[in-house]
């Protein structure tokens, strides 16, 4: 059988058009292997979202270990004042931390500069005589008190790296670097600039480390590292500091692969020997959020949490507070607080339940694609589609069945998504010059590559590349823009924890309709979020998908707020505003790290769309620009709008499923706006009318007020954004 095998391709690939084909089968593996190398940041996405999915169907599974959280949250703010707190209460925080014995401190905060609350940082403001001057001199200074603490032992302090900025002064160190193999330096992240702590701060505490994430470019932070890089000198993270004070060590060691520049292998730390990235880093793998993490700070003070429990324990002291916006997106989708992300890395280097992507996996993978390629495209050439279908879902079936095992019972992170990409192309790639030679003709060929053409993201990511680059360019995209009413009023009626809850939960779910709808999320500020479209992947639909995006997020939002005023809660709607057009988008900060965004006018007038709602009433502004993309689009006019500090009016709408069942029918509405433009008495009376029917709707309230004040016509000059 094997003989026949080898005589048909034989004779088969005598055929001129098959030797192109096998060419082209090679020249495919070739593409993709260059693809596999130099890892563009969609294919990174699109791995990091595999990955993220694995941590979604399998958490990491919470087992207490020996680390806490205390949690400057809303509760403590509330009952001990704002942030930043005077830095004798931080001394008191760190003596009562101390006497509770725990292993080690590690603050998530930067102090960076000198307590401003303390008396003598007032005495230029009060003009006071000299005996009180000098009673106030003559008061401890709020900074050496705290410095006083920190050098009792056990503290860590921390400082940020930036790739700009003034600062270039290294943060002091008081540890040593032993390097095993070549030097590390080449492999870590680097930055140019650093914000320390006080020296006084750095000086006494017993470690500092970098408080600094380098999240992927979607904002999601994956890994964490274990050391940077400022100029030329290795610098440890709040992870690395607190084990190496926990553990009483005065040294670290780094590992380097004995295979030319492929990168770190392991950090050793006192007892630990942790494996990590090429770039010093380590997965997280994350839980559910676990409540058991944090202590909040109030606590500690008021002598509500037991020694017993935090004895022996590395504490991280950081902030879930929501108005200190230090929230991260996780691996899981969730807004998490900063330190959480230090927390959970520590539990899994104590646990010994790493999360690792290994050396060797980009070699298997390779090898598949190389080895697996070559044998699918020689068989789909010789055989045609229906066996070669067959062994190409056996083999991205077996890959993904082979990668999920590997994460689920060690803990491996394999790539099943690029090969299975790969083979899928050269796949289509063969079976479409099968075609070509025993159809002979060109309509069947276009049949049959549709017919293999898969009409989903990944496919057209694999067939067209060159749309897949990246950097400042322009790009037609769609926006939406969010906001939350009321929030910040409802802070100050309701307990600030049980707020700052409903708001995550609200963000969580916003997010994932947004991405759902294949949308990129651009920021947060607060309760506002921002959603792009069509960056960093072309979207021909990208109109259609905000649109259909804004009203699944309508919906959800209009849902979410009125079970909660049911129950008596008074949380606000959600305004949204959609709008499209040309921007700048791409990386801007860096190569190392950098911020992938979008500018131009068009960001702007989305952001503006969504605050014209509360002038104008409505829940949903979408611009003419997005809807003339939408083939289904139920929307009813608002007007020609110039918009603050524009001078070009700007035709927006509103989409009719927001409407209430207490506002005028479409039609009806419709007529009597046709009328804007004629004579102004008969559109004051068809308003009138509307208005007696219809008193709840907030468009025809509007242009009738407009009308009585002798506004004619549909353009509408906004005086406040």
């Amino acid at each position: 059988m094997i003989k026949v095998l080898l005589q048909k391709i034989t004779t088969i690939l005598s055929d001129r058009l098959m030797q192109l084909g096998l060419l082209a089968v090679i020249g495919a593996i070739l593409a993709g292997g260059f693809v596999y190398l130099t890892e563009p940041l969609p294919l990174q996405v699109l791995r990091n979202s595999l990955f993220d999915q694995y941590q979604r169907w399998q958490p990491r599974q919470y087992k207490p270990q020996p680390v806490k959280i205390i949690d400057v949250d809303d509760a403590s703010l509330a009952r001990m004042g704002q942030w930043p707190w005077p830095r004798t209460r931080i001394a008191e925080l760190i003596e009562r931390l101390q006497r509770a014995q725990v292993a080690a401190i590690g603050f998530d905060v930067i102090f960076a500069e000198l307590d401003r609350t303390a008396p003598k940082a007032m005495l230029n403001l009060w003009n006071l005589p000299p005996a009180a001057r000098n009673t106030i001199n003559s008061l401890p200074d709020h900074d050496a008190v705290m410095a006083e603490a920190l050098g009792k032992g056990r503290a860590i302090v921390g400082f940020s790296l930036d790739q700009d900025g003034a600062g270039s002064k290294l943060p002091s160190r008081s540890f040593s670097v032993v390097t095993l193999g070549e030097s590390p330096l080449p492999f870590l992240h680097g930055f140019s600039s650093a914000v320390t702590s006080l020296p006084d701060f750095e000086m006494k505490a017993s470690g500092n480390g970098a408080l600094t994430f380098v999240p992927d470019a979607d904002g999601v932070v994956r890994r964490v590292p274990l050391f940077l890089k400022l100029h030329d000198q290795v610098l440890p993270t709040l992870v690395s500091e607190v084990l190496r004070v926990a553990q009483g060590a005065s040294n670290y060691i780094i590992k380097t692969s004995q295979v030319e520049k492929t990168g770190i292998e392991t950090v050793g730390i006192g007892k630990l020997k942790i494996p990590t990235t090429p770039k010093g880093e380590l997965w997280v793998h994350y839980t559910p959020a676990v409540a058991d993490r944090y202590i909040p700070a109030w606590k500690i003070f008021s002598g509500e949490v037991p020694a017993e429990s935090v004895k022996g324990s590395i504490v991280l002291v950081g902030t879930s507070a929501q108005g200190l916006m230090d929230l991260r997106l996780n691996a899981r989708g969730e807004v998490m607080p900063g330190v959480e992300a230090h927390a959970q890395v520590l539990e899994q280097i104590l646990g010994a339940t790493y999360l690792e992507r290994p050396i060797w996996a980009g070699s298997i993978e390779a090898l598949v694609i190389v080895v697996g390629g070559l044998l699918l495209g020689i068989l789909t050439l010789v055989t045609g589609a229906i066996a070669s279908a067959g062994l190409a879902a056996l083999m991205v079936v077996g890959m993904s069945v082979g990668a999920w095992f590997a994460f689920s019972r060690h803990g491996l992170l394999l790539d099943p998504l690029t090969p299975s990409l790969c083979l899928i192309a050269i796949f289509i790639l063969a079976s479409v010059i099968h075609h070509l030679s025993t159809e002979q003709k060109q309509r069947w060929i276009k049949q049959a590559f549709a017919r293999y053409v898969s009409p989903n993201l990944v496919s057209y990511l694999v067939q067209h590349p060159d749309d897949l680059e990246l950097g400042g360019h322009r790009r037609q995209c769609s926006f939406i823009f969010t906001d939350l009413a009321g929030f910040t009023s409802l802070m100050e009626k309701i307990d600030p924890a049980e707020a700052v809850a409903m708001l995550n939960a609200y963000l969580d779910e916003m997010i994932a309709i947004a991405f759902r709808h294949q949308g990129t999320l651009d920021r947060i500020v607060g309760d506002a979020v921002a959603i792009m479209f069509s960056a960093p992947v072309t979207q021909a639909d990208h109109q259609q998908r905000a649109y259909d995006c804004a009203l699944d997020m309508h919906a959800f939002a209009s849902k979410y707020a009125a079970e909660l005023n049911a129950k008596g809660i008074p949380f606000g709607q959600t305004r949204i505003g959609i709008h499209s057009g040309e921007v700048i988008v791409g990386n801007f900060g860096g190569s190392t790290i950098f911020d992938y965004r979008a500018l131009g006018d068009t960001v702007n007038t989305a952001s503006r769309l969504e605050s014209v709602n509360k002038h104008l009433g409505t829940k949903v502004c979408i611009s003419e620009a997005t809807l003339a993309g939408c083939s289904q689009a139920d929307v009813r006019p608002v007007g020609r709008l110039v918009l603050k500090g524009k001078t070009q009016p700007l035709m927006v709408y509103q989409p009719c499923m927001t409407a209430l069942s207490s506002q005028a029918p479409v039609a009806e509405y419709v007529q009597a706006y046709s009328m804007l433009q004629g004579n102004a008495e008969d559109a004051l009376f068809a308003f009138e009318v509307l208005a007696t029917n219809y008193p709840e709707d907030p468009l025809v309230r509007l242009h009738l007020d407009r009308l009585k004040a002798g506004q004619a016509g549909e353009l509408i000059v906004m005086a406040e954004k």
